[in-house]
């Protein structure tokens, strides 16, 4: 994340819940390091998130619709609070397929 992203992201709703929800990731990521399964580090998120008292679901299914049939769905890693989507990632470098599929969770859940 860039200087300006961060800058940016003092403006949104929730940032206090975002701040929380950063220093939980950060503290696992320090604790265990590089290397590990995302499974590994979402059973970890969640001990912190269950620690810190922020209310979650792991694994929450989002149907997708297309002119009104369900035609799938989407799991979110976490969704905290019913408002704020986490989407663990354990690579080392982002692409742009990421970011469309974290668009696409935005789109199917509008959050």
């Amino acid at each position: 994340m860039n200087h300006e992203s961060r800058k940016a992201g003092k403006n949104l709703r929730d940032s206090k819940l975002t701040e929380q929800i950063i220093a939980a990731a950060i503290r696992v990521h320090r604790a265990l390091g590089p290397g590990f399964l995302e499974s590994v580090y979402e059973e970890a998120l969640a001990v912190e998130f269950a620690l810190g008292g922020i209310q979650f679901i792991r694994q929450h299914p989002v149907p997708l619709f297309y002119r009104d049939h369900q035609i799938g769905e989407h799991r979110l890693d976490f969704l905290v609070e019913g408002k704020i989507i986490v989407e663990l990632k354990a690579i080392s470098r982002l692409e742009d397929i990421h970011f469309a599929i974290g668009r696409s969770h935005l789109k199917a859940t509008n959050l």
